[in-house]
């Protein structure tokens, strides 16, 4: 089934990655590609209950720029009463046009919780908040799921839940081909990918492939090898926002463009500071920018004084002053700059509520836990 956007690509949601600088700055690179569509950009997940509580991290989470069409927030939550409330908010005071779900989420804040990757295992508890949130969204907008393999090779769920997701009348449902416990680490599982489109083809329901897309050409692979109907797109962005033109070109039939030299690197990186320093001030704008350094950098020689510099910046001033002294006649290095980045940590127990494996139903621990486990901040 074709995706209700073109091209069918996505910017997963990244907690402290995925705000408004950072949407626009992926979004005019698939603009500037001459693409016919520039995909979907996903916000910071945002939990519900501090949504409910209208914390003032939370609005400012699902308040987007004039231009962002479509508005697609990722909402976290355990309990289906308060998903439900928070989709009625988003969808009644016209905050959104899509709302994702968030069953992927592998750290231990949210899985210690019952949340993220660990909620699918509770096959009652997933199905209710899948419905809940379809009912409260009244048909208005689409609602997407977005999940894991499971908690470890030995408690998959992505099948189960895909099957659950795809009757209660998602709009799509995303699988990392990975597991909690392997976080980001080892190589993402496609076949698995493969084999939850396979499961939701009588329905119909859309199957969003994600995991190790680096390049446009993995993206078409994957697509190629699992017959999924579009992408999602995480850490390969990151301090590459121009991978969504590479994208889209891609997936148009169009000559995928050239990754940029550095001198174009560097005006895209100053220009994403600019957008934070507009968006939040000079102080948390810079502060935001550092953790982008490197991801900007890889694979171009810089010397250390200057990249450690560069991670500690706190004005746009001694920004411009340490770009300044960066030979930016270097191209880009498609070896290094090209392959994974960000995280790649993992291989490890997954923390989990007391007793969360000993069964996929909800019992009364279950209902106890759920009704303690809302967290009420957000961008985790």
């Amino acid at each position: 089934m074709p995706m209700p956007f073109s091209p069918p690509v996505v910017l997963a949601p990244m907690a402290g990655i995925t705000n408004r600088a950072f949407r626009r700055l992926c979004r005019e690179s698939a603009r500037a590609s001459g693409a016919s569509g520039v995909g979907m950009y996903v916000s910071e997940m945002v939990t519900s209950r501090a949504l409910v509580e209208r914390s003032a991290e939370s609005l400012d989470l699902v308040t987007f720029a004039p231009d962002e069409q479509p508005r697609a927030v990722q909402l976290y939550g355990v309990a289906p009463g308060t998903v439900a409330a928070a989709v009625r908010l988003l969808v009644d005071e016209d905050r959104a046009d899509h709302i994702d779900l968030n069953f992927g989420c592998p750290v231990p804040k949210v899985t210690r919780r019952g949340g993220g990757s660990a909620l699918p295992w509770k096959r009652d508890l997933f199905r209710s908040i899948v419905h809940a949130a379809i009912e409260a969204s009244g048909g208005r907008v689409p609602v997407s799921v977005k999940m894991r393999k499971g908690i470890d090779d030995d408690h998959l769920t992505y099948l189960d839940a895909g099957r659950a997701a795809a009757q209660e009348g998602v709009a799509w449902v995303a699988l990392h081909g990975r597991t909690a416990s392997q976080m980001y680490a080892g190589v993402a599982d496609w076949e698995a990918i493969a084999r939850l489109k396979e499961a939701l083809e009588p329905q119909g329901t859309p199957v969003l492939g994600n995991g190790d897309i680096w390049t446009a050409d993995d993206a078409l692979r994957m697509v190629r090898q699992t017959g999924a109907d579009g992408v999602v797109v995480g850490r390969g962005c990151l301090g590459r926002p121009w991978l969504f033109g590479q994208l889209a070109a891609a997936f148009e039939g169009r000559p995928i463009p050239r990754d940029p030299g550095l001198g174009d690197v560097v005006r895209l990186l100053r220009r994403h500071a600019q957008l934070l320093v507009d968006d939040y001030g000079e102080e948390k704008g810079c502060r935001d920018v550092r953790k982008h350094m490197a991801w900007y950098l890889k694979g171009f020689t810089v010397r250390q004084q200057v990249r450690q510099s560069l991670g500690m910046v706190s004005s746009l001033a001694e920004l411009d002053d340490l770009l300044a002294q960066i030979d930016t006649t270097q191209d880009f290095n498609l070896e290094v700059g090209s392959g994974p980045r960000g995280r790649t940590s993992g291989n490890r127990t997954p923390a989990l509520p007391d007793g969360w494996l000993d069964t996929c139903d909800i019992d009364e621990q279950t209902r106890a836990l759920v009704a303690r486990a809302e967290i009420s901040v957000s961008g985790g």
